[in-house]
């Protein structure tokens, strides 16, 4: 049960990547960030399709969104200084809740 957990990680990995990058691209119009989003973002759907071999859509996806959803949020403030305000933040602790009870419903 562990390479399906290894394919949704270096799904989740990939996603936060290429979403990272997004921003770089600056509408799409350079090159080395355009590269990196559309690789991430293949690569990131590939493993996602080799983990729904293994485990539920419905908790792969709601495993591989929320943790990038907080990854990207704790990374952004890094690179960006995008800091999430008390409610989004408030959220974001919701989603990991989430994730968190998801897992545990999950694991033998």
């Amino acid at each position: 049960m562990v390479l399906p957990y290894t394919f949704l990680f270096l799904a989740i990995v990939l996603e936060v990547v290429g979403t990272l990058f997004l921003r770089d691209t600056e509408g799409f119009t350079k090159m080395i960030p355009n590269l990196v989003v559309v690789f991430s973002y293949a690569a990131s759907f590939y493993f996602l399709s080799l983990t729904f071999q293994h485990i539920s859509v419905s908790v792969a996806y709601a495993i591989w969104s929320g943790v990038g959803i907080v990854l990207i949020a704790i990374l952004g403030a890094i690179k960006y200084q995008e800091f999430p305000s008390l409610l989004v933040s408030f959220g974001i602790l919701l989603i990991v809740t989430g994730v968190i009870l998801v897992l545990a419903n999950t694991v033998n």
